[in-house]
């Protein structure tokens, strides 16, 4: 007897046996135990996930002359002529090679016929999609209101291609792809099986390549088997797969992540002699970077990464130190990367290149991280006004230094929050021009309502009531905390109230007037200290009274 693939040798027999989709053998096993089994179902999803399996698997439970809780005993006629593809009653088609008009009428015909025997007589047309037009045209109205003794399941990979007209008949079923774990645990098991050593290792990087298929994945275990002839290791598998080890995958993940460019140079030295596909190592990374900012977003989503938990660990070590926008950073170039090896002509220095590029660019540090002062180098002590009176000029500058200290070193010891009123809101908003023009802008027509429990009361004027809803906004509401922070210290929230024709605290028109006398004063300030101005006092021996702009 010829050899037989593991694909074909270990298909699942029961829904029992089905991996990774639970949620449509539960369904049917509902349903036939319900006798709820609707007369056409639609499999559809990735390849090698099971719907042709599956669809032989109902197709046994509904004629098995044995069941057992409506589980096929695969050992009666029924269940072996299904199993062999034998049964006169289950007719399977093949809708790409049978993709005319003229083979849907003849199944139109048959489908008149009563079973030879049993209860049911069933239709399974795989890859349902290749049929043309008018093929669909003619099974419409069998597919809606067939004979009861009939049962249709059409199973595709491409649901988008089918009309409208026959998704409404059917009813449909999603198959997943199937988990990495899922897939490795299996592979194990067929090893273990088959007496064949293998290194959990060597089997997720079967399970990873064979991207949630089921039978992908068991074509290239059988392919690994016949290279390796024995006990089954990473590095043999990927020699035959033409894969990269894992271990430098991660260096040079790490690499990328710690910006070691010249260690980079080494890891594409090792590249270049592994021979690794860059478009593969590159989507490689990519999935690498998808997983940390999972894990940085929320460290306890392990169910959404598809790597073993020694490698979760690894990742999470790895990234402990990254900034989220580092690694948002890192992931745009690697999509502009991948994007440049499509259209280059030499794909490995686009891909040499893109990798060094990555390993110099900046390190995006977190921003709530510099706010709060982490990882950041401590600044210079600052010197003491004797040391300064020792220089030159120190008569000249050392008075102003001194109050110039005395100040700073109060506030540093005194930890009382300070006064807020509408004179010190209004410095803020000025402040913010020249740094955040735009936001200024927005809340500078905001009336200061007053400063109660370290609480800054906000609200808008009846004509820009929309500016409340604006800061209700999440970005909009950590961008005002932060800046208020940042300029009143630790502390203080805000709240905006709503609009009123008789908002209380200043107006807008108080607001500007206090604006006009703040920029006098300061213009008055800026006078005084002119030299001009001081020297004119001296030789008139007078007083500044009056000053006016110039127009």
């Amino acid at each position: 007897m010829s050899y037989q693939v593991l694909a074909r040798k270990y298909r699942s027999q029961s829904f029992d046996e089905m991996i990774g989709q639970n949620h449509i053998t539960q369904t049917l096993t509902n349903s036939l135990k319900n006798n709820r089994l609707p007369h056409a179902l639609l499999f559809t999803g990735l390849r090698g996930t099971g719907k042709t399996s599956s669809a032989r698997i109902l197709a046994k439970a509904l004629r098995c002359e044995k069941p057992v809780n409506f589980t096929p005993c695969n050992k009666c006629q029924s269940c072996i002529e299904i199993s062999t593809g034998r049964a006169i009653d289950v007719i399977e088609i093949d809708g790409a090679s049978n993709n005319g008009v003229d083979a849907i009428r003849d199944l139109r015909d048959n489908v008149m016929f009563m079973p030879s025997s049993g209860k049911y007589k069933i239709f399974i047309i795989d890859e349902v999609h290749m049929l043309s037009t008018s093929a669909f045209n003619a099974l419409l109205k069998t597919l809606e209101e067939p004979p009861a003794h009939v049962i249709f399941i059409l199973a595709t990979t491409e649901v988008h291609k089918i009309p409208q007209t026959i998704l409404s008949r059917c009813q449909r079923f999603d198959f997943r792809r199937i988990p990495l774990k899922q897939i490795a645990d299996y592979l194990k098991k067929l090893c273990d099986l088959e007496k064949i050593e293998a290194d959990k290792s060597a089997l997720w990087l079967i399970a990873r390549q064979g991207d949630g298929s089921m039978r992908d994945s068991l074509s290239l275990l059988d392919q690994a088997i016949s290279f390796t002839n024995g006990h089954l290791s990473e590095q043999m598998v990927s020699q035959v797969l033409g894969l990269t080890e894992r271990a430098l995958v991660f260096e040079v993940f790490d690499c990328l992540l710690q910006r070691k460019s010249a260690e980079m140079v080494t890891c594409l030295e090792k590249l270049s002699q592994s021979g690794q596909n860059p478009n593969l190592f590159l989507e490689d990374l990519s999935k690498m970077l998808r997983h940390s900012l999972i894990l940085k977003t929320d460290s306890s989503a392990v169910g959404m990464i598809d790597l073993p938990e020694d490698e979760i660990t690894l990742l999470a070590s790895k990234i402990s130190d990254v900034s989220d926008s580092d690694l948002h950073l890192l992931f745009d170039m690697m999509m502009k990367a991948l994007q440049d090896l499509h259209r280059a002509a030499d794909a490995q220095i686009v891909f040499e290149i893109a990798l060094l590029r990555m390993s110099q660019a900046p390190q995006i540090q977190d921003l709530k991280s510099l706010l709060a002062g982490e990882n950041l180098p401590a600044p210079p002590a600052p010197k003491r006004v004797e040391e300064l009176q020792a220089a030159p000029l120190a008569a000249a500058i050392a008075a102003p230094l001194q109050k110039a200290v005395q100040p700073e070193t109060k506030s540093a010891v005194a930890s009382k929050p300070v006064d807020i009123d509408a004179d010190r809101w209004l410095a803020f908003v000025e402040k913010l021009k020249s740094t955040e023009a735009f936001f200024a802008a927005k809340i500078e027509n905001l009336i200061f309502v007053g400063c109660k429990d370290l609480k800054i009361s906000l609200q808008p004027p009846m004509n820009l009531a929309f500016l409340a809803e604006q800061l209700k906004n999440t970005e909009m509401r950590q961008k005002m905390q932060g800046l208020i922070d940042s300029e009143f210290g630790q502390g203080y929230n805000f709240e905006v109230l709503k609009g009123s024709a008789d908002a209380l605290g200043d107006t807008p028109q108080k607001l500007a007037t206090k604006k006009q006398v703040i920029a006098d004063e300061k213009m008055k300030e800026q006078w005084q200290l002119d030299p001009r101005v001081q020297k004119a006092k001296e030789i008139f021996k007078g007083e500044v009274k009056i000053m006016k702009k110039e127009s």
